[in-house]
């Protein structure tokens, strides 16, 4: 079948995994030993060896039940460092995974540092030291050798959804004109969080020079919120305290090397101003919060003190970023800079939309399966469990893979797959391509700047330091429905302009959800990440309870949903 210039392929499967990163290889891998008869068919709309946010590696494992610590004392350290809200049946399903999935993966060939007696090398409570720089490519081979077929380089613009029972996808390639259709017995999206929805740190030619990866558009977030499932937390954004200029971790820094953070007058300030949240020790988001603070009041710029590193220290610390963050290393020598001598500045990112880091994503049961029957969420874009990091994200794609396994075994087993609507394609077909046969319109890259400056200014962006108020989020409210009506007008000149298209369109959907959620949510119980100046103070009385959303009859309604404690103890003592 042809659809204009484009041909039609329909492809069958029974499980289609959406996002070709390291939760979806994961489950690919864990579906395949759960039922190896299962048709396994990843879409990527990159290449599964070197896409996701483990793209260039990473040097540590920073989820890991260390010795001394259980699941449990995990679920009460990740409250605590939440604010004391988090769905506690999703983080204890993963914690109790993390140290099994970690030795899985080393049996695939990951190295991670040991000892002489041969334990592994901690660096801080949850977290142990790896060479990680081929990481992504492991996994991916070991998806390929479970039996996974992988079609890389196509976008997915929407599920297939009837009577609110997931049926599929439909796709793009990027390289040549064809136009997908897939049918599925079961989905796992597993397509990571959103970046570039607010203006970035670097301009110009230096704009993706940002912590998440730039190709996480909210894709996972935005095709779920079109076809109706439930959403939660968006307002817990996550905003990553960096390097300046370079955005490279400071993690390496304060957890391996013993940084602390100072301002210009040297100041410690953090237990100074903070000790009440425990110094150094504070949650997560009054990390980023206090620096901020300190530049908003003028005691900026800050940085993190390395000066007491010795030579040695610093060769060690070279290594270490070359496993994850080569760049830095670069700049360093480029511009002749010597940690040992001078802190390193650092400062907060834009805000990004990441599940595995706060909790904003799909609202799932603890087999994550999403409100809408046989749609399954892992990793970045699944709701509710923070702190997953990349062994969260393996643990909670293999729960996704053998509850979908489960799912297709009782409830659609070998079905036969009902023939779509010739029509129903053609539709679609033309809408997913309208934007190459526009000849004059917007470009996509006008738009994501449109997009970004409200969001910037209207929704506590880097230029209003994090903060935001009710007028300000009402206005951003509108300008966005204004920005939505004027995605009929985006152009593009070829295949991977058509791609950036349909990115805006996510980031813009993604964006949307989100105010909303900012608006509901009459506190600031996350500061920095949802710094609300009209409610300046956590109120637990009345907003210890999730913020959700639905996508219905054109309008997003917004649900509460009551918090359960399941693992006692106080909620703000790690």
């Amino acid at each position: 079948m042809k659809v204009g210039r484009y041909k039609v392929e329909h492809l069958q499967t029974d499980l289609l995994i959406i996002g070709g990163g390291t939760a979806g290889c994961f489950a690919a891998v864990k579906a395949k030993e759960a039922a190896p008869e299962l048709d396994v068919l990843i879409l990527e709309k990159a290449h599964i060896e070197r896409s996701g946010c483990l793209a260039a590696g990473m040097n540590a494992i920073n989820a890991y039940i260390n010795p001394g610590e259980t699941p449990e004392s995990f679920v009460r350290y990740v409250r605590a460092d939440s604010m004391g809200l988090i769905r506690e049946d999703l983080v204890l399903s993963i914690a109790r995974r993390l140290n099994e999935v970690v030795r899985e993966v080393e049996g695939w060939g990951l190295p991670i540092m040991k000892d002489k007696e041969g334990n592994y090398l901690a660096r801080g409570r949850w977290n142990i030291k790896i060479n990680g720089e081929r990481l992504k490519p492991i996994i991916a081979n070991k998806a390929l050798e479970a039996g996974a077929r992988v079609l890389n380089r196509a976008v997915v613009t929407d599920l297939l959804v009837e009577e609110n029972q997931v049926k599929g996808a439909v796709a793009f390639s990027v390289r040549k004109q064809v136009f997908y259709v897939v049918q599925a017995r079961a989905v796992i999206v597993a397509t990571g969080g959103a970046a570039g929805i607010y203006r970035p740190n670097n301009q110009g030619s230096a704009h993706h020079k940002m912590w998440y990866p730039p190709f996480n558009t909210g894709a996972g977030y935005a095709m779920g919120i079109r076809a109706g499932a439930e959403m939660t937390s968006f307002e817990m954004r996550f905003i990553a305290l960096r390097t300046k200029d370079v955005i490279a971790p400071t993690g390496t820094l304060a957890l391996g090397f013993g940084a602390k953070q100072v301002n210009s007058r040297g100041e410690r300030f953090m237990a100074e101003r903070y000790a009440h949240l425990g110094a150094e020790g504070a949650p997560t988001p009054w990390r980023v919060y206090g620096p901020t603070q300190e530049i908003k009041e003028g005691r900026g710029p800050v940085f993190l003190d390395t000066t007491h590193l010795s030579e040695e220290e610093v060769r060690e610390l070279k290594k270490s970023y070359l496993n994850m963050y080569p760049e830095l290393v670069l700049a360093w020598a480029a511009n002749d800079f010597n940690p040992a001598e001078e802190p390193i500045e650092i400062q907060g990112t834009e805000p990004y939309i990441v599940g595995g880091h706060t909790q904003s994503g799909y609202w799932i049961d603890v087999n994550r399966q999403t409100t809408i029957d046989g749609l399954f969420a892992a990793g970045d874009v699944a709701g509710g469990a923070p702190y997953k990091f990349v062994s969260g994200c393996w643990a909670e794609g293999a729960i996704a893979a053998e509850s979908a396994a489960e799912y297709i075994r009782k409830k659609r087993g070998k079905e036969e797959f009902q023939e779509i609507d010739s029509r129903q394609i053609e539709v679609k077909a033309e809408e997913v391509f309208a934007p190459l046969n526009r000849s004059d319109g917007v470009r996509p890259h006008e738009m994501e700047e449109s997009l970004q400056k409200i969001m910037d200014e209207y929704a506590g962006g880097i230029s209003r330091y994090y903060e935001m108020n009710e007028r300000e989020l009402s206005i951003a409210q509108r300008k966005l429905e204004k920005l939505k009506n004027q995605v009929k007008y985006l152009t593009a000149g070829d295949l991977h302009e058509l791609m950036n298209c349909h990115e805006v369109i996510d980031r813009i959907d993604v964006a949307r959800v989100l105010v909303k959620h900012l608006q509901y949510r009459k506190e600031t119980r996350w500061p920095a990440y949802q710094s609300n100046l009209d409610y300046p103070a956590l109120n637990d009385r009345e907003w210890l309870k999730f913020v959700n959303s639905r996508y219905e009859n054109g309008e997003i309604k917004i649900y509460e949903r009551p918090y359960e404690q399941l693992i006692p103890g106080d909620r703000y003592l790690p």
